[in-house]
């Protein structure tokens, strides 16, 4: 069962009436499209508690595994090998490579305990419906992307689709083939217990008796189905069970298009077997079973070209009215589906320190439906009552979620409510890697404009150029707002330009 902790007895402060010294240190690889994150928070004797929460990088940028490599040998430098708490924040790629690709590194580690999602637990009903629900669309994807690959002269659009596949399938294997589910649980494997611990929202805040001042907030993943289900829109829903009719439908398509028996029934389809004949046999001159009916010939006059005879402003090339591919096009809101559900099961995390009051959000790739599940979420705190709308106001650092990508941070219930005059951010983006595999706007620039407004520029993004340079400082001045000190350490020059990593004092 999920863990539903235990409260502690002292009240939450709503405000601070004076920063205190730094409480903890914030390490982000700048690995750009992957998450890796390593606070180090100091326990009462002094001595270092480490949280590491993700480690990995998306299929498509080039070197990858080799870069991974690095932050895990500096990981292993900073902490010598051991973790407190590894947070696996979801099932993407993007998040859980690096446990599988530099599982030689990861296996001298030694890690107390494995905190994921309820979404994780194979012993959760409703988890199992998401996982039927993910392999079955993974597989239909698959499948329309060897298709598509395999096929010549493909409109425009059904390109695109092809190139969105890969992207979404990139969060799902590995350059190899490597399923995320074994990078998942390689991360799991890493704890000292027998199983990680799963949580979800309600309840007390989590206590770590390390730490007697922290107390962590767990806003995600939702339990409610609709929550997990809204992507941009409340009306734009992806179906959990049974796979959904849209991933029901691509397999039983792609299987009666490369089905070797005659006698293949697709159970979906409005014909039976018998009824029709196959495109392929009428362009090859086929009539079809009906005397009176050539449809080899109408085929090839409605559908094909050139008409020997064709009409006043007809075009003799009638091929454009064939649907072909354009019938897998449906991928391509299946794909959207897969990759917004899997983001919305994102592990949600608030650090709250008690003396202060001030918070630290790390929201994983949580999206709209994540983000919109919190308004109603309350938690014991001492003789009071904490509200998500209350730890959205105290928060002073944002790790923000999924990139910077335009669905990810909604301005209603999320930009609005962070109202902390102290606030910084930083983004796992690169902007140049998100281009070349055709994502567009990310990070979007409605959201850097919203963020360096809020935070009086005190934004760092993995892909900021001065992090190439030993000596490269961000533009704002520091200490300013949460953010005390600023440190950062440019990468191998092997791996390319930019930095491995950026570090910063939270106060």
């Amino acid at each position: 069962m999920s863990r539903k902790p235990a409260a502690r007895t002292r009240p939450a402060k709503t405000a601070a009436a004076v920063a205190p010294a730094s409480v903890v240190t914030v390490r982000h690889y700048c690995q750009g499209i992957g998450d890796c994150h390593l606070l180090t928070f100091k326990k009462v004797d002094g001595k270092p508690f480490r949280m590491l929460i993700d480690c990995g990088i998306h299929v498509s940028i080039k070197g990858g595994p080799a870069l991974v490599g690095d932050i895990v040998a500096d990981i292993r430098k900073e902490t010598g090998g051991k973790i407190d708490i590894l947070v696996v924040t979801h099932e993407h790629w993007d998040h859980v490579s690096g446990f599988l690709t530099a599982k030689d590194l990861f296996k001298d580690f030694v890690v107390a305990d494995v905190w994921m999602g309820w979404t994780e637990n194979p012993a959760d009903a409703e988890a199992a419906e998401l996982d039927k629900f993910k392999g079955q669309a993974i597989a239909a994807l698959q499948g329309v992307g060897q298709k598509l690959d395999g096929m010549q002269g493909l409109s425009s659009y059904m390109a695109g689709v092809r190139d969105g596949l890969q992207s979404v399938l990139g969060f799902q294997f590995g350059a190899a083939g490597e399923r995320v589910r074994s990078a998942r649980d390689a991360a799991a494997k890493l704890s000292q217990k027998p199983s990680p611990t799963y949580f979800e929202p309600g309840g007390p805040p989590v206590s770590i008796d390390a730490l007697p001042n922290l107390r962590i907030y767990v806003l995600g993943p939702p339990r409610d189905k609709a929550a997990l289900r809204l992507e941009e829109k409340a009306s734009e829903m992806f179906p959990l069970a049974g796979g959904g009719p849209f991933a029901r439908a691509l397999a039983n398509g792609l299987n009666i298009n490369e089905a070797a028996d005659a006698g293949y029934v697709d159970e979906l389809s409005p014909f039976e077997r018998n009824v029709g004949t196959p495109l392929s046999a009428a362009l090859d001159g086929d009539k079809g079973s009906d005397p009176a009916i050539d449809v080899g010939a109408y085929v090839r006059k409605h559908y094909s070209g050139p008409v020997s005879a064709a009409a006043a402003m007809e075009d003799r090339d009638q091929s454009w009215r064939r649907i072909d591919a354009d019938w897998m096009g449906i991928a391509a809101d299946l794909a959207l589906q897969l990759d917004r559900g899997v983001n919305n099961t994102s592990l949600v995390l608030a650090f709250e320190f008690i003396d202060s009051g001030r918070v630290l959000l790390f929201p994983g790739d949580a999206q709209i439906g994540n983000w919109l599940s919190w308004k109603d979420l309350t938690w014991p705190a001492g003789q009071g009552t904490v509200t998500s709308a209350d730890l959205l106001a105290r928060t002073v650092y944002l790790k923000v979620a999924h990139h910077g990508s335009q669905n990810a941070t909604p301005e209603k219930r999320g930009f609005d409510l962070l109202t902390s005059s102290d606030l910084s951010a930083f983004i796992p983006t690169n902007k140049i890697d998100a281009v070349r595999v055709h994502w567009g706007e990310m990070p979007y620039d409605g959201i850097l404009t919203a963020l360096e407004t809020k935070t009086k520029g005190r934004v760092i993004r993995a892909d900021d150029p001065w992090l190439a340079d030993k000596n490269g400082k961000p533009a704002f001045a520091a200490p300013s707002g949460s953010i005390q000190a600023v440190r950062s350490a440019p990468r191998d020059a092997a791996r390319g330009p930019g930095g491995l990593w950026v570090e910063v004092d939270l106060v």
